[in-house]
């Protein structure tokens, strides 16, 4: 509320600078007849003390308009009751003659005052009357002053006036109508420059407007204009039509930027914007998204192919050259169609199905337009579903299985690799297929990736405590955990926390760290957990991107034969090919090797014959929880010790017959 009403005043103050500015030959030619008339009068001293503070008063006046701030925000309180001191004050200068003119035994000098008081009165009320907080704090005083005259006069025995005196007032009767007229006029004036200052002000609004809803580049909607257009248009959609919504990304506009220059790419994106805002004309609204993202939204499409014709349209649109310093810039358009019937009927999942269609049509080779059928689309995951899954890792509902390594010529145990399973309090245990790529796709493979760490080296800690040895267990490491450093440091900080299972720890990477941008980190990333006592094995060995420069780069400790390679290696002589030379080159390398998907008998043994000793593998157990693995190891530590103990019986000599 004061807040409100100190704007106001700033605005009003703002035009009585302005009027202070304007008036000065009239205030000053009035105030020096005035002052003449009183000293005929026969005053001396009180005309010169009026004189210097009048003209005092206006150069003053004059000084504070050159500090006028440029906008109404940022003129300051002291600033406006500055102006506002100098307006009263000054008032009361230009009222006082009034007060000697009724002192006079004359009627036609009293008359004269009466004159100059209603001249006063007639100022204020024209000049300050859209001004209301001006205009009043000025009429107060002059009230007073009025009430005043009416006093002295009151007081005072009249004489004749004489002819001179007559011909003052009469004078003052003309300066009075010359005035009016003239207060009026200006009137007029203050009246066109408040006119002018919100006209002014409007069409600043305008333009914030204009600016908060539009690209500045291209003119079109922007996301936020184009989300509550399209809300407005489905609010009205009609019964039996469609609101119809393209996603459109344009292909092959970052060579232009890159070859050509942002000028270039920019009137790329404005041309590619004019002919959009030409098919939509008056049935629908264009939007840039950003970068060189389009959105349309057509009111009323009467069918599915009425809606890809449309959609093929924007992609011959698009496709046509643009001209720039007598080149020929070209691009194509992939497009997504969403349509209520198809999507839903709100601006979030029309868009969301849209913007599906719109990343498959870009995967298809050439301009194309795709439209979103919720029968044929993967469901897309939500923030729920992010929800979900921060939640069961906050609950302790995603946790490590452990699954056996196998040593061949001994059938026990030498390890185990954890895997994730989601023991959801509806669905059951959940395979890490059904939410690992919902993970990744969600960015919470660095949360994934400390939650679950930090429970297997809980349960090795657990497992140690209680004098059982789980050998060396694997945990599946990110990319990101070796690309960055504040995902080395992180894992830094739990292998310290439980430095006791961290020698019993493998970091296992797949193969296609090797094509990551930060290559040259994550050799240092393995080369630092390496040197901190950890084994790195490499996942997948023979599917990736793996070659003999990268093995010769990047030190590992154990090599894993991928499944697909173990499961035709009964059938399929190339499988016996492959897997004996991958054989061959960790022995070469001195590193161990673990095959995976062992699944058969014939397999096991077709692998020890080729000289593979670990296996991992269904035939020697799933994946299984903590307290599964607790009992297999405890059993196979008793059997080992009953063994031991047969085989010390057996090497004893036997005792000599008594004689």
């Amino acid at each position: 509320m004061i807040s409100t009403s100190l704007d106001k005043i700033r605005y009003q103050t703002r035009f009585a600078v302005h009027i202070a500015t304007r008036d000065i030959a009239k205030r000053l030619a009035s105030a020096a007849m005035m002052m003449l008339i009183l000293l005929w009068l026969g005053y001396v001293s009180t005309p010169i003390i009026m004189s210097i503070s009048i003209v005092g008063y206006e150069f003053c006046a004059q000084a504070v308009a050159r500090q006028l701030p440029d906008r109404d925000d940022e003129m300051s309180v002291s600033f406006v009751v500055a102006v506002w001191a100098m307006n009263c004050t000054s008032v009361l200068f230009y009222l006082a003659p009034a007060y000697l003119l009724a002192s006079e035994p004359s009627s036609a000098m009293l008359l004269a005052g009466f004159l100059w008081l209603f001249g006063v009165f007639v100022h204020i009320t024209n000049t300050f009357a859209a001004l209301p907080f001006y205009n009043w704090s000025l009429m107060a005083p002059s009230f007073g002053a009025a009430f005043l005259v009416f006093w002295l006069a009151a007081g005072n025995a009249f004489l004749p006036s004489t002819d001179t005196e007559w011909m003052i007032t009469t004078g003052m009767m003309v300066v009075y109508i010359f005035n009016t007229y003239e207060t009026l006029h200006k009137q007029k004036d203050t009246q066109r420059a408040l006119n002018a200052a919100r006209e002014e002000a409007n069409s600043r609004l305008r333009a914030l407007e204009h600016l908060s809803r539009h690209d500045p580049l291209t003119g079109l909607l922007n996301r936020r204009a184009f989300d509550e257009e399209l809300s407005r248009m489905l609010t009205a959609r009609r019964i039996g039509t469609d609101v119809c919504v393209f996603l459109i990304d344009l292909d092959g506009f970052k060579p232009i930027n890159d070859t050509y220059s942002h000028e270039a790419g920019d009137q790329v994106l404005q041309a590619i914007a004019e002919r959009l805002r030409g098919l939509v004309g008056a049935t629908g609204i264009a939007a840039r998204l950003g970068g060189d993202e389009f959105a349309m939204a057509f009111r009323s499409v009467a069918s599915e192919q009425a809606a890809m014709r449309l959609a093929q349209y924007v992609c011959r649109a698009v496709s046509e050259p643009v001209h720039y310093e007598e080149k020929d810039l070209h691009v194509t358009a992939s497009v997504g169609v969403g349509l209520t019937s198809y999507a839903g009927e709100t601006v979030e999942a029309i868009c969301a199905a849209a913007d599906q269609a719109m990343y498959r049509a870009k995967n298809a080779a050439g301009s194309r337009a795709v439209l979103y059928d919720k029968s044929v689309f993967e469901r897309r995951t939500t923030l729920e579903d992010r929800a979900s899954i921060v939640r069961a890792m906050a609950q302790g509902q995603i946790v490590p299985f452990y699954q056996p390594k196998v040593d061949l010529s001994t059938g026990r145990s030498i390890g185990f690799e954890a895997l994730a399973r989601w023991i959801h309090p509806e669905k059951g245990v959940l395979a890490p297929a059904l939410f690992i790529p919902e993970i990744n796709e969600m960015g919470l493979h660095g949360d994934f990736m400390i939650h679950m760490t930090t429970a297997i080296l809980s349960d090795v800690e657990r497992l140690l405590s209680e004098g059982i040895d789980p050998g060396q267990v694997s945990i599946n490491i990110p990319e990101v955990a070796l690309a960055t450093m504040s995902g080395r440091s992180e894992l830094d900080m739990l292998l310290g926390r439980y430095a006791r299972a961290r020698q019993h720890i493998t970091l296992e990477i797949t193969e296609d760290v090797f094509i990551a941008r930060s290559a040259d980190m994550i050799r240092e990333s393995i080369a630092h957990f390496r040197n901190a006592g950890l084994r790195v094995s490499l996942d997948d060995f023979g599917t990736g991107f793996a070659s003999f420069q990268h093995l010769r780069q990047l030190e590992f400790d154990e090599l894993k034969i991928d499944t697909s390679f173990v499961s035709d290696l009964v059938t399929d002589p190339t499988a016996e090919v492959l897997v004996r030379g991958f054989l061959d080159i960790a022995e070469g390398l001195g590193v161990d090797v673990i095959a995976e998907g062992v699944e058969t008998r014939k397999q096991a043994d077709h692998l020890e014959e080729l000289g593979c000793r670990y296996v991992q593998g269904y035939l020697f157990g799933k994946a299984r929880p903590l307290e599964d693995i607790r009992i297999r190891l405890f059993s196979e530590t008793r059997e080992a010790a009953r063994q031991k103990a047969m085989l010390a019986a057996a090497s004893q000599p036997l005792a000599e017959p008594a004689e």
